[in-house]
């Protein structure tokens, strides 16, 4: 039987309610967007330096909630904290190089949540480097310790860290650490660099066996052609005769598959595959996905038990989580707030260069192997991502196109759906001439 009429008016409901086209707003291209933990936010921000922020009302329909000029020219990349956090953040990143960011005041009449009534918006604080400007940056926030971390790479290939439990001053952030990450580019040569947190709130536990702390940051840098993935080891410095522990990166692995510019890198959530996932998107026209693996010794004398993994200090993790908090809260400040001297700045001479793999005490060995290579695009990807739980993968190309993947039972990875959008030229009803 031919569907009937009604059958076609669910169905024409039915993707209506699923795909909606929003008109953005902006005079040039969209650069950079973000959605919020629970995706009822999104915030976009174009060429035109402005930032535009969209709120999804109970009756499905997404509204203008402000819009301001936030940087003199493009804005590359977008970033909102956790909704947990009060009121809400929101950080940016300009071609200028400057790291902003930005509150809401819920007081605020509509349209003023984040902007003044000249349509500037209001900087609550500001980062921007002496030496090369910033050319991409990711956050992360610790809900246990309350403690955002901020990764911010220069166009150099420069790398520095900061932390902080002031969400509103980035001022105030202790730096935790800086090194090349990357080789610098040469003069004139197009360059791409991008940097993400692991968005897990703890290393796989098959990591946290080989060694690796379970308070240990993990970050994937991609730059031009190569992607390396840093972890921190603990160490312990001396300063005025005190001892105070800090953390330092070290390269944990290097990906050498790519012969193109890497466009755009994701860090997959779900570590409880007991592996990482990493994906690029590619100049070549591919998206690849690699795991990343640390093997550890079977006759290493550990159980699976959370004593063997962590230490007997956190196996009893409810009796002892607000000492883990308070220590950690606590060693960060007492090594920010300790004053340089001389012997202080001896000691973190010649750690500034780029960071190779040796032997020295904390590092974890990691292996790489590549999962899938895609290509369905057939031309240059630029955006890359993983859902929230690390079972879709998305990617956008040169053609317009999103295509999703999911993992095979095999742990490869195959497109599953394709989006694209195309423009038609609609037909006017006939007109009677009489």
């Amino acid at each position: 039987m031919p569907p009937s009429q009604t059958s076609d008016h669910v169905l024409a409901e039915e993707d209506a309610a699923t795909f909606e086209i929003v008109q953005h707003g902006h005079k040039d291209l969209v650069q950079a967007i973000a959605f919020n933990a629970y995706g009822d936010r999104c915030a976009t921000g174009g060429v035109d330096g402005k930032i535009r922020v969209f709120n999804r009302h109970k009756d499905g329909v997404w509204r203008l909630c402000d819009n301001w000029k936030a940087h003199a020219g493009e804005i590359l990349e977008l970033q909102w904290l956790p909704p947990t956090i009060y009121p809400n953040l929101l950080f940016s990143l300009g071609i200028e190089g400057r790291f902003r960011l930005w509150a809401e005041d819920p007081s605020a009449a509509p349209g003023r949540r984040f902007s003044s009534r000249d349509g500037r918006g209001k900087t609550v604080s500001e980062l921007r480097s002496a030496r090369h400007p910033y050319r991409s940056f990711s956050i992360k926030h610790d809900e246990v310790t309350r403690i955002n971390y901020v990764a911010l790479l220069a166009v150099d290939g420069h790398l520095t860290v900061f932390e902080g439990e002031e969400h509103q001053t980035l001022t105030d952030y202790a730096k935790i650490d800086d090194f090349q990450a990357c080789a610098k580019p040469h003069r004139g040569e197009e360059t791409c660099l991008k940097v993400r947190f692991d968005p897990n709130p703890e290393p796989c536990y098959t990591a946290l066996r080989a060694g690796v702390p379970t308070d240990a940051l993990s970050l994937v840098v991609s730059g031009m052609t190569t992607v390396r993935i840093f972890r921190t080891r603990d160490t312990v410095t001396s300063s005025f005769g005190a001892a105070t522990r800090s953390r330092e990166f070290y390269l944990a692995v290097e990906i050498a598959e790519h012969s193109h510019l890497v466009r755009d890198v994701a860090w997959a959530p779900g570590n409880y595959r007991g592996y990482d996932m990493i994906a690029t998107a590619c100049q070549d026209g591919f998206v690849r996905v690699f795991r990343v693996d640390t093997p550890f010794s079977k006759d290493d004398g550990k159980t699976w038990s959370l004593a063997d993994i962590v230490g007997n200090g956190r196996a009893d993790e409810n009796s002892n989580q607000q000492g883990a908090t308070a220590a950690r809260t606590s060693q960060p400040r007492r090594l920010s707030q300790a004053p340089s001297g001389i012997r202080a700045e001896l000691d973190k001479s010649g750690t500034h260069g780029e960071r190779t793999s040796t032997d020295l005490p904390g590092q974890v060995q990691h292996t790489v192997k590549v999962l899938s290579k895609l290509g369905a695009h057939r031309s240059p990807v630029w955006r890359v991502g993983f859902d929230d739980d690390g079972q879709i993968l998305g990617s956008a190309g040169d053609e317009g196109k999103l295509m999703c993947y999911r993992q095979l039972p095999d742990g490869s990875w195959a497109k599953s759906s394709e989006l694209g959008m195309m423009k038609t030229r609609m037909a006017g009803p006939p007109t009677d001439p009489s």
